[in-house]
């Protein structure tokens, strides 16, 4: 059974916006693993975006179809066009090209940042599910994607059980980025938030 456009649309959405952070994390961190899983989504979303156009040209019967179809084939294009501007960065580290220390500087005072930590053996979070830890209220961080030995989850939810040795990428504050490295590293308990 084939999707909607819309649930296309929501799909492509996400794994842009995934994509962008991905990339900007595989630069900051020159993870060529990262690097790599944002060139696969980029394949997917361009996938999605053929399927979007295939699924208009069935679904427009008049030129009044057309026209209203017209805005959800430019909102694909332009998550494609997203899409491919995080391939573009990811490539980069593909090609061994390391960032100028301003893009770091950048990174370093913008709003949000993307941080990576490890989860240690006897960490409180291990083994709890994002849901149950409440991670981006308690410490403001949002995971974004696990490597969990050589694979990625990406997008991960709420019910994804975090586990020792996960590396997670997460996005947010610097001082959440703080608590979430001392919770991975077993320096701080969840009582202590």
């Amino acid at each position: 059974m084939s999707k909607s456009v819309k649930d296309i649309l929501i799909e492509m959405k996400n794994i842009s916006e995934l994509m962008v952070d991905l990339a900007y994390s595989a630069l900051l961190f020159n993870s060529k693993d990262a690097a790599e899983e944002v060139k696969k989504l980029e394949n997917k979303v361009n996938r999605l975006n053929y399927e979007i156009k295939k699924q208009s040209l069935l679904a427009a019967r008049s030129v009044e179809d057309a026209e209203k179809l017209t805005a959800l084939l430019e909102v694909g294009e332009a998550a494609e066009t997203i899409g491919n501007s995080a391939k573009d960065i990811a490539d980069l580290v593909i090609k061994g090209i390391k960032p100028h220390p301003v893009f770091k500087m950048v990174m370093e005072e913008s709003e949000e940042i993307i941080t990576r930590v490890t989860i240690q053996k006897g960490s409180e979070i291990a083994l709890k599910s994002l849901g149950d830890l409440l991670l981006a209220t308690r410490t403001g961080m949002r995971v974004i994607a696990i490597r969990r030995n050589e694979s990625w989850i990406y997008g991960p939810d709420r019910n994804t059980i975090l586990s020792e040795d996960d590396t997670l990428i997460a996005k947010g504050n610097e001082a959440g980025s703080e608590l979430l490295n001392k919770l991975a590293n077993n320096e701080m308990t969840l009582d202590e938030l």
